[in-house]
């Protein structure tokens, strides 16, 4: 197993990030709703934080508990708060409920409701001012123990410069965590073997019958399985649908229904895509609006390729794009606790940047993913360049520059741009 940076916890719960997001989130709102795949930890999460329960899956007593929510859903609402209310979405009736008790009532942090899809049923109200709502993940190398955490986010945003170190996570760990993924059982689990597998069950069960589960839909498990098979060939790409469309294997259903399985995909929480940034400018530039395409984690990406640690060793162009999503899901989880998103850039010059940070109190960063030592130069060079495109009246100064690698060394260069490794990196 590759090593880690603290001991394991005596009750087995590894903190997450989510935990203070959570926490943050209980104190401003009525309610909150933590949505993210299944098995990235959410139940655990928010039982946590709450003082009663209620799991609408438990096979005991689902079809009375759903029976329930359909004739008085205000009854599975009664408990001590904060009440969790586990996959809400299977009675969608309860979204409302939440949102009239808390009209009715007083005070904060009364309910929090999780769940792995979104239901294609539109509640009547949206909640807007009584339900906060925030994504989960999976576990970044920092909850999962595999980062030192040396170099954080926060404090680069509040303008620390001293970035140096060395990590001792080589670029055989960062194959082994990749395709094991940040699912928290595997995460805590201490045969490599088993750890390994869990991204493949995670996608034998999704196809056999969660994306059906959702909202009822019959799907073609051989469709979405090359779909999915496709996604995974253009992770960190702007592939189009088309392109994925093309993909498909046999009979190709038509575009609409490629893009009604896809769209499934992300209201299961499955796939993620990276929308484009779009700034002011110096000058007019095209920028392009196509996503990125990502899975909720790369050891998905991983499963579906059959490539092991050693094979992504082999191949090291798969193993620059999976590379590219990990690093896109540790800072999109890192992102969540400053308050902020996490984007891409491309423009009609092909100058592009892997990942923009934007925090919703205006200051923003650019970021270059790049395995190995080589390529960094040219990645600190296009982050300069792009930099200087910006309409920096408008958008204000970069917080800073940085090329984020799987290597070993951290530092500051000459011209500004900061190399860190993923295995240093953290909120």
């Amino acid at each position: 197993m590759t090593q880690r940076f603290f001991a394991m916890p005596e009750d087995g719960y590894l903190p997450r990030v989510a935990d203070a997001v959570l926490a943050r989130y209980l104190k401003s709102s009525g309610a909150v709703q933590v949505k993210g795949p299944k098995w990235c930890g959410k139940t655990a999460t928010a039982e946590r934080q709450s003082k009663s329960q209620v799991f609408l899956q438990d096979p005991d007593k689902s079809a009375a508990l759903l029976s329930l929510a359909d004739v008085k859903p205000s009854a599975l609402l009664e408990g001590e708060e904060p009440r969790l209310i586990d996959e809400w979405q299977m009675a969608p009736q309860l979204w409302d409920a939440v949102r009239f008790a808390i009209d009715r009532g007083r005070g904060r942090g009364r309910f929090i409701l999780t769940g792995s899809a979104t239901p294609k049923e539109r509640p009547a109200h949206s909640g807007v001012g009584r339900i906060a709502r925030f994504s989960m993940r999976t576990m970044s190398l920092y909850e999962s123990g595999e980062s030192s955490g040396d170099v954080s986010l926060a404090s680069l945003f509040e303008g620390a410069s001293d970035v140096s170190g060395l990590v001792d996570f080589s670029v055989d760990d960062i194959a082994f965590a990749l395709c094991r993924g940040g699912w928290p059982e595997a995460v805590t689990e201490k045969d490599e073997e088993i750890a390994l597998s869990m991204a493949s069950d995670y996608v034998e069960e999704l196809l056999d019958s969660d994306i059906e589960e959702m909202d009822g839909v019959k799907r073609n498990a051989t469709w979405m399985r090359s779909i999915m098979r496709s996604y995974a060939r253009h992770v960190s790409t702007e592939a189009a649908l088309t392109t994925i469309a093309a993909d498909v294997q046999g009979y190709r259903p038509a575009d609409v229904t490629i893009a009604d399985y896809v769209d499934a995909l992300s209201r299961a929480c499955v796939t993620e895509d990276l929308t484009a940034w779009n700034p002011r400018l110096r000058s007019k530039t095209a920028v392009r609006t196509s996503p990125t395409r990502h899975f909720c984690d790369p050891s998905i990406a991983a499963a579906l390729l059959h490539v092991s640690p050693k094979g992504l060793l082999d191949d090291l162009n798969t193993f620059g794009l999976l590379f590219e999503s990990m690093c896109v899901r540790d800072l999109r989880v890192y992102t969540d606790a400053l308050g902020g998103n996490v984007f891409h850039y491309r423009d009609k010059t092909d100058l592009e940047a892997d990942a923009v940070i934007h925090l919703n109190d205006g200051r923003w960063a650019l970021v270059e993913v790049k395995m190995g030592a080589s390529q960094i130069d040219i990645a600190a060079k296009h982050l300069k360049k792009l930099a200087d495109r910006i309409d920096q009246r408008h958008e204000g100064s970069p917080s800073f520059l940085m090329v984020l690698t799987a290597a070993s060394a951290a530092y500051r260069r000459e011209d500004g741009v900061l190399v860190v490794p993923l295995a240093m990196l953290a909120p």
